[in-house]
């Protein structure tokens, strides 16, 4: 299972989190009041290889790239890596190269002009440079991990949010899944 749109319900008792089209700061802050982001790096670098097709970006293009913590108190539970081209921080989205710790899905469903295209979803393990970002803040590192992604536009310009869902996140209770197995 190494490619996107692998099926959610493949994903067993992640599908609820893998799945809900909501915020997912809103629906960790309903399970975890306590919930804070803690942002790990931002910075203008390439994308990863299959982030290029995803914004339709030329190789050797370069993005913002902000990665965070979402952390239940002290427990990390989701791994989130932002992708915003640098067009778009000259446009519509220059308002988030300044978000710091703050959640950036608050700032996203905030905007009833951002649009929000069909979550993707695939396993990842070691061999992917976001398994190792992810679990590099883990006591233990699972064999396997589940992330999402999902791609938002406002004013014709992307931006593709990715969220790598940690062991801690499976001990709350997931949302209510809409996939019919």
């Amino acid at each position: 299972m190494n490619t996107w749109n692998t099926p959610a319900w493949r994903a067993g008792d992640w599908r609820g989190w893998l799945d809900d089209h909501g915020s997912l700061t809103r629906r960790l802050k309903t399970v975890c009041p306590q919930l804070r982001v803690q942002r790990l790096s931002q910075r203008v670098a390439p994308p990863l290889h299959d982030e290029y097709r995803a914004l339709h970006l030329r190789r050797g293009q370069r993005a913002m790239i902000r990665e965070v913590l979402l952390l239940c108190g002290d427990t990390p539970l989701v791994f989130a890596h932002s992708v915003i081209p640098l067009r778009g921080l000259d446009g519509p989205w220059v308002a988030l190269s300044r978000l710091g710790n703050r959640p950036l899905g608050e700032a996203l469903f905030a905007n009833p002009l951002v649009r929000r295209y069909p979550l993707e979803y695939r396993q990842l393990d070691a061999r992917h440079p976001l398994y190792r970002s992810a679990v590099a803040h883990l006591d233990m590192a699972p064999r396997r991990l589940w992330m999402r992604r999902s791609q938002f536009a406002l004013d014709g310009q992307p931006l593709l949010v990715t969220e790598v869902f940690l062991p801690a996140a499976g001990a709350y209770p997931a949302p209510v899944s809409h996939i019919h197995a």
